[in-house]
């Protein structure tokens, strides 16, 4: 059993006991449980359900377990013969979940 999730504009295949690495969500720490409710499509066996454009009584249960930030992206701006250079450094909060289970609904 398998299922397509979006969370964060992203669209990620989890199957449980998987591992996703996913946007932060506010308010969540390690050891939280975690619902994914737009679920797009869900498959069991042979039978594929494909939501329009979500399953409405399908659900993905997770549990966090770990909180980070991931590698450094450097943007630097520069102009040449105008003394003119700006740099800054982002990281991209993310959040680790371990899928648990997928309910039908």
């Amino acid at each position: 059993m398998y299922a397509v999730i979006e969370h964060g504009g992203k669209q990620y295949r989890v199957e449980p006991g998987m591992e996703v690495i996913h946007e932060h969500v506010p308010g969540r720490e390690e050891g939280d449980e975690i619902t994914f409710d737009r679920v797009l499509m869900l498959r069991n066996g042979e039978s594929v359900e494909v939501g329009r454009p979500v399953l409405p009584s399908a659900k993905v249960m997770g549990v966090v377990v770990s909180v980070g930030r991931g590698r450094k992206v450097v943007v630097q701006r520069f102009k040449p013969k105008k003394g003119y250079r700006r740099k800054k450094g982002y990281r991209q909060p993310y959040m680790r979940t371990r899928v648990v289970n997928i309910e039908k609904g």
